[in-house]
């Protein structure tokens, strides 16, 4: 046949039938869209049960309105603000707290006398604590005073309380809100207002929930699941990538709190390691040796979800953007080249986490460099022993929430419609 030949007409087939010609085949778009269907909803089963979870435990495990008496604040103290008019070295007899590398007290030593102003012009005298010096409260500094009113005959007390530092803490507080809601506009004004949320819960729940002696364990798990849905909607909006970060980050915590009790029981870790865990145990009651058991596992959990946040929500984002990129890629297609990212995101962050917990425990480390033992001997005694496990549990969750937040993400990636939100990402087209 040649070029110009005209093309031959069709062939009508007299044994084909009407329903024949209206019964399209399953097209691989098809099958794609019902696998991504069923994909979102078993995301959305698991944080609905996730959160329905939560909401029960947090109900189960609520403080009360009645907080324990520990004994250790007087009720009829005060705190007054003042102003510093006036300080002086002056002599004062030894104590304890001023006891020699020897062992021995000296019998006097050089504090510190603070004359200040309170709000009301009265002038009062307070020795500054340990370690305060006259440059570090010049005339003008703003300061707290403790009020003990008289009682049983005796006089009023004042007392040195600390360098009022509302003032710059708030000045710090505000310029990172300014910046973070330039930077990041809108989103990371939710961020702000979801950090808000998260610290409401641990002031309003967690915290009072582990001084009354709930188990905490319930705590740590309900607690931080409420927080990692509130944040994670709140700042990132409510979408198919938000649910799937959110999964993987349920399966980081429910690992890391699961590493977390086994490496607690491996190690056979005693809540009570130093004297101000000693003091808190007594000050908790009688329960207080258990409640400090919950408190480590709560710290390993509530110390792993910042983290694992960030590293869900980024992998989510990548496998979202490579399938913008390349719609006809596959979920095994789209898991490789997110693991490929996923794998420079583990090698940094372990580094992350391993240093952020290093420089929170830097007191300890440095009772390693000053202890005259083994290494070995210190890394595994006491409060080195929590701080290891609190880091490898943490770390370990973090490195396996990565892969499987990364499938996750591939599976409901391929299933969803691609993203036009941006730009620069090429789509198919039908011809």
């Amino acid at each position: 046949m040649s070029p110009s030949d005209p093309a031959p007409a069709p062939v009508h087939d007299p044994s084909a039938t009407a329903d024949d010609a209206v019964v399209p085949a399953t097209t691989p778009r098809t099958r794609r869209t019902r696998d991504g269907r069923s994909t979102r909803a078993v995301l959305a089963a698991v944080v609905v049960v996730a959160s329905l979870a939560a909401a029960l435990g947090v109900a189960l495990t609520w403080p009360g309105s009645g907080a324990p008496s520990t004994g250790l604040v007087d009720a009829g103290t005060t705190y007054v603000g003042a102003q510093v008019v006036d300080s002086a070295v002056r002599s004062c007899d030894g104590t304890i707290e001023d006891v020699l590398p020897d062992g021995t007290v000296p019998q006097t030593v050089d504090c510190l006398q603070v004359t200040a102003r309170t709000s009301d012009g009265r002038e009062v005298q307070v020795l500054a604590t340990g370690g305060t010096e006259a440059g570090d409260v010049p005339p003008g500094t703003h300061v707290l005073l403790e009020h003990y009113p008289p009682a049983d005959g005796d006089p009023e007390v004042w007392a040195w309380h600390d360098v009022d530092r509302t003032l710059p803490l708030g000045t710090f507080a505000l310029a990172f809100a300014l910046v973070t809601t330039l930077v990041a506009g809108l989103r990371g004004l939710r961020a702000l207002i979801g950090l808000g949320l998260a610290f409401a819960v641990l002031g309003g729940y967690v915290l009072p929930a582990l001084v009354a002696g709930q188990d905490g364990l319930v705590v740590a798990l309900s607690g931080s699941t409420v927080i990692v849905v509130g944040v994670l909607y709140l700042a990132h909006g409510v979408s198919v990538r938000t649910t799937t970060a959110l999964v993987g980050t349920l399966l980081g915590v429910a690992m890391v709190t699961g590493l977390g009790v086994l490496g607690a029981h491996a190690a056979r870790l005693q809540p009570v390691t130093s004297e101000d865990t000693f003091a808190l145990a007594r000050a908790l009651g009688a329960d207080g040796t258990d409640v400090l058991r919950g408190v480590f596992l709560c710290g390993v959990v509530l110390a792993g979800i910042g983290v694992l946040n960030d590293v869900t929500i980024t992998q989510a984002s990548a496998v979202w953007e490579l399938r913008a990129a390349d719609p006809s890629a596959s979920w095994r297609t789209l898991t490789a080249r997110g693991m490929r990212i996923g794998r420079d995101h583990i090698a940094s962050t372990v580094y992350t986490i391993a240093f952020a917990y290093a420089g929170a425990s830097l007191p300890l480390l440095l009772l390693l460099e000053l202890y005259q033992q083994p290494v070995l001997v210190t890394l595994t005694s006491g409060a080195f022993a929590e701080e290891i496990v609190r880091t490898l549990a943490g770390a370990t969750g973090l490195v396996l929430a990565i892969p499987l937040t990364t499938v996750v993400a591939a599976v409901a990636a391929v299933g969803a419609p691609p993203d036009r939100s941006g730009s620069g990402h090429s789509h198919a087209h039908a011809h």
